[in-house]
């Protein structure tokens, strides 16, 4: 991509938007100036007939009926120290000034950068009667490197996002306060140090440079650039843990998802069943998973079995017991091991694809609000110089509701309900690896714990779960509650940047969870590739008689079923020995090598914060999405 994206108020993207954010310029395409000028020129005009425009001529809010004079009235009093300044070039400068008063945190560069990317690309529409020079002012404080503090609470989303435009603006006058290489400092002292000159604003600028949707916009945009590489990242979280179930994939076939095509459904299917592609755990024979059993010092008879900290075993089926279920073990072995014997996985596995499906749905909904956003004119009233057949002024410059923010409010509502989803079933996938009545035969915590001394992963799903709650409780949507503002002018608002600033930060949070359980799942799969490997390798070691001692429930040896027990036992040594060695999906491998490469192994406890912040920068990053896509 170009250093440099051209604006024309008509084709910006989001890849463009995100580029800007991130330290790109912006340069002003040529033809849009020429609309741009001529919108400026008639605005002038019309003020220069004394036409009643409003928030040009006229002022604001319930002001509107207040027409504006050529001077001050104060200036007509005997010894009257005139202003010397219009009415009119005073009203655009008291509407940014009064205006600039959010509160809060300051937000983050790359919201701002975007915010004035967004601002000068409306602008560019040549409906707004800003002047070229204005917005070259504009351009040149963006490709300075000057960015306003905008704090973050402040927009009800009504006439747009007023008051953080106006923290914008208010820099550009040589007010307010500025980032420059990340120092923070009066606005006056930032434009000097690039050497910029403040702007004296002209006939409805002020109104152009604050009326829109900018902050909710640029907010909402840079929040679904993140979550777009999260939802790839919660498919790859998903694969792994299903590796390390030893799930079933047959719920992710084509076929299964054509008869409910959803888009997003059908794309996680099909992500997963890539992902998982080569898998020889996943769709594993029930009866040759083994299952935990504690370490005990008599478990293993060689050094390097020694060294393992987990037993394997399984209970065998007695005849007694097998009425009715003849033919299933024909099919299958009759031992009980890790894996139950169920034709299903829980919901939380083999409904990835409904779940993650859903999210990505509202995506891509949203996706269709902003794209037509970026390139959408925010701004009242409209000026449309060109329409020839107008018979009064009101038909040129009309008053309309482009700011209203409720397009890009219920879609970051649609949004910001489906991040705790993404994080539930997250979280819940967790969850099931823990815990030892729902892991499929893993150890409770993930750790072998023969001492009774260790919690292993226990309080990682505590973390998980505390966000999860966190996401929940905020996920209420802030776009159905409308608070009149602007002494009731304003009688129905969006609350869109609110919306849009809450997704921004849930999907950080949602960040952390996924990379809970990818950090989780990769000992999960460590634990269920070394307890199956660790029987493949001791059924090439071994006779039937050794084999069995691993399988609990057998008939004593001068019990009248030994010989049939003992010839079912070294059927299933003879299936592990002759397998190939067990390994997950080659995306998954990919993925749990990244992860490996910065944590090791979990095989006693130890401190384990510094490895969730890894874990969480990673998933921030890229790193581990990176070992799949280019790995």
């Amino acid at each position: 991509m170009s250093d440099v994206i051209r604006l024309d108020g008509l084709s910006l993207t989001r890849t463009q938007l995100v580029a800007v954010a991130h330290g790109a310029a912006v340069a002003l395409d040529a033809a849009a100036l020429v609309r741009v000028a001529r919108a400026a020129d008639f605005l002038a005009a019309q003020v220069d007939k004394q036409e009643p425009i409003y928030g040009v001529s006229t002022g604001f809010g319930s002001n509107a009926d207040k027409l504006l004079g050529a001077h001050r009235l104060r200036d007509e009093l005997p010894g009257a120290v005139k202003s010397g300044q219009s009415p009119h070039i005073e009203l655009q400068r008291n509407l940014i000034i009064t205006h600039a008063v959010c509160v809060g945190e300051p937000f983050a560069p790359e919201v701002v950068r975007a915010m004035l990317c967004i601002r000068i690309n409306t602008l560019l529409r040549g409906h707004s009667g800003i002047r070229v020079q204005t917005l070259q002012a504009l351009a040149n404080l963006l490709n300075a490197g000057i960015v306003p503090v905008v704090p973050q609470l402040g927009s009800v989303g009504a006439s747009g996002d007023l008051a953080p435009l106006s923290h914008l603006a208010i820099v550009l006058l040589g007010g307010g306060e500025a980032f420059v290489d990340g120092v923070r400092m009066p606005g006056a002292e930032a434009l000097a140090r690039k050497q910029l000159q403040p702007v004296e604003l002209s006939y409805k600028e002020g109104l152009a440079l604050n009326n829109g949707t900018a902050q909710m916009l640029a907010t909402g945009v840079l929040a679904l650039q993140q979550l777009e590489d999260l939802l790839d990242t919660a498919d790859l979280a998903a694969a792994m843990t299903i590796d390390a179930f030893a799930g079933r994939l047959g719920a992710f076939a084509p076929e299964v998802h054509a008869l409910r095509p959803h888009p997003g459904q059908v794309k996680v299917a099909a992500n997963l069943l890539r992902l998982l592609e080569g898998s020889t755990l996943s769709d594993i024979a029930y009866h040759l998973v083994p299952k935990f059993r504690q370490w005990l010092p008599g478990s293993w008879h060689t050094a390097q079995a020694q060294a393992l900290n987990f037993d394997i075993g399984w209970d065998w089926v007695p005849l007694s017991q097998r009425h009715g279920r003849e033919k299933f073990y024909q099919r299958f072995l009759p031992f009980r091991g890790g894996k139950k014997h169920q034709p299903q996985d829980s919901y939380s596995l083999r409904c990835t694809p409904q779940v993650h499906g859903a999210v990505r749905d509202a995506l891509e909904q949203a996706k269709r609000v902003l794209e037509i956003e970026l390139n959408a004119l925010t701004d009242n009233p409209l000026v449309f110089p060109d329409k020839i057949d107008a018979k009064h002024v009101e038909e040129q410059v009309i008053s309309a509701g482009h700011f209203h923010g409720m397009p890009l409010a219920l879609a970051m509502s649609y949004v910001k309900a489906a991040i705790p989803v993404l994080a539930s079933i997250s979280e819940r996938r967790l969850n099931k690896l823990v815990d030892p009545s729902t892991n499929d035969g893993l150890p409770a915590f993930l750790i072998g714990n023969e001492d009774g001394t260790e919690s292993g992963h226990m309080i990682v799903q505590y973390t998980a779960a505390a966000i999860v709650n966190d996401l929940a409780s905020r996920a209420m949507p802030a776009s159905v509650y409308s608070i009149p503002t602007s002494a009731n002018a304003e009688d129905h608002v969006s609350m869109g940047a609110n919306e849009a600033r809450h997704v921004l930060a849930m999907v950080g949070d949602l960040s952390k969870v996924l990379a809970l359980e990818l950090y989780t799942a990769a000992q999960a799969l460590d634990l269920r590739r070394g307890m199956i490997n660790a029987a493949r390798d001791l059924a090439k070691q071994s006779d039937a008689e050794s084999f069995a001692s691993k399988v609990a429930g057998g008939p004593l040896p001068e019990g009248a079923d030994r010989a049939v027990f003992l010839s079912e036992v070294n059927a299933l040594r003879e299936q592990l020995a002759q397998a190939s060695e067990f390994q997950p999906g080659r995306a998954v491998a990919a993925a749990h090598v990244a992860i490996r490469s910065r944590i090791a192994y979990l095989d006693r406890d130890r401190a384990l914060d510094g490895e969730v912040a890894t874990a969480i920068a990673m998933v921030l990053d890229g790193s581990i999405l990176d070992a799949v896509r280019h790995g």
